[in-house]
């Protein structure tokens, strides 16, 4: 690497981060071709041919050991000189062959605080020197209209941002073809906003996308305190547990460490994450390298920066655990219904009669899938609510959707008590949504529809078929037209998933 380029970058990397203007709407009519780099020259170097020689050597360091099943990686932001050799650790854990949808950046606000999260959906592409990196403007419009509580798009949270900018030509190098991103800026460290934010994602934590959560360790204790703060909050993030995160920064601040200012400047990130992969068996997080600006040849050791990377796998089977592959037992069927109905009971008679053991709950019920709760009344529709995604365990699923459906299914009053001895519960246990591009790939009667569009979208469970005898033109036009107001030929145009189903009631 070539020394000079090092000095006369880390020599600008002091200064504050180039300022650039942007503007980001809902409405393509705003929509701009470009994002130009912010920190092109002072985070990174300015020149192609100097940055692509920086980042081949930063994954010659590293070595090429790759997993085939990574859901997510954990990296920091700071000037490649400090940092940029830790994230590679962790991009090098991918296979750079691997077929992903999208790629997810979340990382936090340095400039502007809000009460929820930016997207940036601004821009068609950000522009880096080694090309242009495609931004989904389609699923960013989709996200910031369908989830109003908490995304929003602020153009002055992305005008100067490096957090996602700096993860770009990193992941460029890196990948034979490059997917398109999803960019994020996280403004709050609030918990139920974080959390609300992680239900809105979940059902895109899949093994189709990878996300990147962006964000460096403590700031500016001396280098050893440094290492003790640094691995306590990595030991803790490695448990994938959230409130062993939140231990782990109280324990830090509890220490009253000098000039300690953070355990980590991306913990809402990491906490959004942690949120996501609440509960499931199947996600592991390794820890892969850890270095503070102390370790540079640039940085002293008085104060410092920590910087962590981890790597977030699945199952061995690199996939997602999911209702479909496993079989309930009809003990556990009965659990699940047991669950629901004293759930909507409790709520009716103002009890709180338990609804389950954990210690006596199967690692089946334990294992993260979605599920909708449906309430049939003299064989009508009485309530129907559900989840998609895989960040709860069953369990849970049905003991909120059980509540959800009895109370808070806006097509119905709530079910009065006079009601539940007349209502039959049934619950659909689901697999994870597979994306199709034809109504050849999907299967009347085996398989539930989604259809999304512009924000809207809408669902029908794959037993609506047998109920119905619809065709499956007519299964997609009701679909289309009754539940995602799209119009009759709605779905036509429309994003199409799948999935599947195992359907139990109480007869």
């Amino acid at each position: 690497m070539n020394k000079e380029i090092i000095i006369k970058y880390i020599i600008i990397m002091s200064l504050s981060s180039i300022f650039s203007f942007s503007s980001c709407g809902q409405s393509a009519t705003n929509r701009q071709e470009m994002r130009q780099a912010a920190v092109a020259g002072s985070f990174y170097p300015a020149e192609k041919i100097a940055l692509e020689d920086m980042l081949k050597e930063f994954y010659q360091n590293v070595g090429s050991d790759t997993c085939s099943n990574v859901a997510a990686v954990i990296v920091p932001h700071a000037g490649y000189v400090f940092s940029g050799e830790v994230a590679a650790s962790a991009f090098s854990k991918i296979d750079a062959n691997h077929h992903y949808d999208h790629i997810f950046i979340i990382g936090p606000s340095h400039h502007v605080s809000m009460r929820g999260a930016s997207i940036n959906n601004g821009y068609e592409t950000y522009d880096t020197p080694i090309g242009l990196v495609k931004v989904d403007v389609d699923l960013c419009d989709s996200l910031i209209k369908g989830h109003p509580e908490c995304f929003t798009c602020n153009p002055a949270a992305h005008s100067t941002e490096h957090c996602i900018e700096v993860q770009l030509p990193l992941l460029q190098y890196h990948f034979h073809n490059m997917p398109p991103i999803v960019p994020i800026i996280i403004g709050t460290e609030h918990p139920e906003t974080l959390k609300k934010i992680a239900k809105a994602l979940a059902p895109y934590f899949s093994d189709k996308n990878l996300f990147v959560i962006s964000s460096d360790f403590s700031h500016y204790p001396s280098y050893k305190d440094a290492q003790k703060v640094d691995k306590r909050t990595a030991d803790a993030v490695s448990t994938g547990d959230i409130e062993e995160l939140e231990k782990a920064i109280a324990a830090n601040e509890r220490d009253s460490i000098p000039n300690l200012a953070t355990s980590a400047c991306g913990e809402c990130g990491i906490a959004t994450l942690l949120y996501m992969i609440n509960g499931n068996k199947g996600i592991k997080i390794n820890h892969v390298m850890y270095r503070n600006s102390g370790d540079s040849p640039y940085g002293d050791k008085f104060q410092v920066v920590g910087y962590n990377s981890f790597v977030v796998l699945r199952d061995g089977n690199g996939k997602p655990t999911s209702a479909v592959g496993f079989n309930l037992t009809d003990s556990e069927k009965s659990t699940l219904l047991h669950i629901a109905r004293t759930t909507i009971a409790n709520r009716l008679n103002r009890t709180s009669e338990a609804v389950y053991k954990e210690s006596e709950l199967t690692s089946t019920l334990r294992m993260n899938c979605g599920a909708f709760v449906t309430l049939n009344e003299n064989g009508n529709l009485r309530g129907c609510i559900g989840r998609f995604g895989d960040s709860q365990p069953l369990y849970r699923v049905v003991e909120e959707m059980a509540e959800a459906a009895a109370f808070e299914d806006p097509r119905f009053n709530s079910v009065a008590k006079s009601e539940l001895p007349k209502i039959e519960i049934e619950i659909s246990v689901l697999s994870p949504m597979k994306r199709i591009h034809s109504i050849d790939e999907f299967t009347l009667h085996k398989q539930g529809i989604y259809i999304s569009k512009h924000g809207m979208s809408g669902t029908f469970l794959p037993q609506v078929a047998d109920e119905t005898n619809w065709t499956k033109e007519e299964f997609l036009g009701h679909c289309s037209r009754d539940k995602a107001g799209l119009g009759w030929d709605g779905w036509k145009t429309a994003e199409l998933y799948t999935y599947e189903a195992i359907v139990f009631n109480e007869k």
